[in-house]
């Protein structure tokens, strides 16, 4: 049977990447300010970055004054980015830059030049250079789509039903009756007919199912592998039979005993075939939260959860594993005194977040009294990354829309498995 090659990706890598792109989506220009460059792998950065410099001569042409210098500006900024880079990127390099106004919002003329730069998740191989007034960030989403999938068909005499793995979750795609004779005579037939008239409608049942399948699992969603379960010998005889197109019958992963066919039997193979997906992030995902879970239920004291409880024992080096679910939505406010050094700081959902910057940099400190405090804010995930790195705990970013997804937001969104009891410490 075939193994499945699957490209770990690091959770919290394509949180950020995710994040910046929903950010990047909302920005609009004043004008065809805003700067998209896709430089794809393997592709020489002094060729870029003339390509770019080119592009700021063309740029003086630009007959309003403040788009024209925004334009060079950006491109200016762009180039002396790409100088600091010694090769491209392995699997290539997105770079958006444009003048965008303050957050707090701000008049003609108070935009600030602003960069991301961002280190694909796939390889990237088209280049594209735009000057619009939005940012092209669709082929950067396309990236994150989980490409990963898995076919489940689960089948017996009575009924079947398809399914599918991908990304954060498990699909129920549909299911249908055989209209297949149960195995007890019907009145007035022989032994032989019956049986011969049960094998023509299984057989039927199954060119049903197997055409089904290819357009499934070939057609609309291109899958790697194919798990096929059900009760009795039903799937076996399926399977025997060849009925299925020949990329499929080479794709079939596992076979599978279940207790049902159909919808629930897609469920049951899914939670059966851990050891086989072992590396699909969803099965990841399930394992993380069930072990947290089972830490909690036991007593064991490794169990935590609560954003304030989970932040104190990864500042003492307690956690082991912090999970945190995707859509959280909260940032951490900062405001620090030049003058003293005094430090003030509040966890917010992200429509106070501007609110709560005002209120730093509008008061004085209250250390020394000085209007001097400079204000800071950052995504919640990447404060507890900077934290995790520290005491070489490992963060997981859980996805908010599955099964256990839903079961972590039940703790507050965030857990953490322990190093040891902290309860027991001497």
């Amino acid at each position: 049977m075939p193994k499945i090659d699957i490209e770990k990706q690091d959770s919290v890598k394509i949180y950020k990447i995710r994040k910046t792109l929903e950010e990047l989506s909302k920005k609009s220009g004043r004008g065809t300010e805003l700067i998209t460059v896709y430089i794809p792998k393997g592709k020489q950065l002094h060729e870029i970055i003339n390509s770019l410099q080119q592009e700021q001569g063309t740029a003086d042409n630009i007959k309003s004054d403040l788009t024209r210098s925004h334009v060079v500006d950006s491109l200016g900024k762009v180039v002396q980015r790409l100088k600091l880079y010694k090769k491209t990127p392995d699997k290539g390099l997105v770079m958006f830059c444009g003048a965008l106004p303050p957050d707090e919002g701000g008049p003609l003329g108070s935009e600030v030049v602003k960069v991301w730069e961002i280190e694909p998740p796939k390889d990237l191989n088209q280049y594209l250079y735009r000057c619009d007034d939005h940012f092209h960030v669709d082929i950067l989403k396309d990236m994150l789509k989980d490409d990963n999938l898995i076919g489940f068909l689960a089948i017996d005499a009575k009924d079947a039903g398809w399914g599918l793995l991908h990304g954060d979750k498990i699909e129920v795609l549909s299911q249908t009756g055989s209209g297949v004779a149960g195995k007890h005579r019907q009145g007035g037939q022989s032994a032989k007919r019956f049986q011969k008239l049960r094998e023509m409608e299984l057989s039927y049942f199954y060119n049903r199912v197997a055409q089904t399948t290819r357009e499934y699992f070939i057609d609309i969603y291109p899958v790697k592998g194919l798990i096929i379960s059900g009760p009795g010998p039903t799937k076996e005889d399926f399977i025997n039979g060849n009925y299925l197109e020949y990329r499929l019958q080479n794709n079939i992963i596992s076979t599978i005993d279940s207790s049902y066919s159909g919808a629930e039997g897609i469920r049951e193979a899914f939670a059966k075939s851990a050891d086989i997906l072992g590396n699909f992030r969803l099965v990841e995902e399930k394992k993380l939260v069930e072990d947290l879970f089972r830490e909690i239920n036991t007593n064991t004291g490794k169990g935590s959860y609560g954003l304030q409880e989970v932040i104190e024992f990864l500042k003492n080096n307690v956690v082991q594993t912090l999970l945190i679910t995707d859509n959280t939505n909260l940032h951490r406010v900062e405001g620090k005194c030049r003058r003293c050094q005094h430090m003030q700081e509040e966890i917010v959902e992200r429509p106070l977040v501007i609110p709560k910057k005002t209120e730093f940099s509008s008061k004085p400190c209250p250390g020394c009294n000085a209007m001097e405090v400079e204000v800071n804010e950052q995504d919640i995930v990447d404060y507890l990354q900077i934290l995790a790195s520290k005491t070489g705990s490992q963060l997981e970013v859980i996805s908010g829309s599955a099964e256990h997804g839903n079961m972590l937001a039940s703790l507050g969104k965030i857990g953490a498995i322990l190093r040891y009891n902290p309860g027991h410490a001497k």
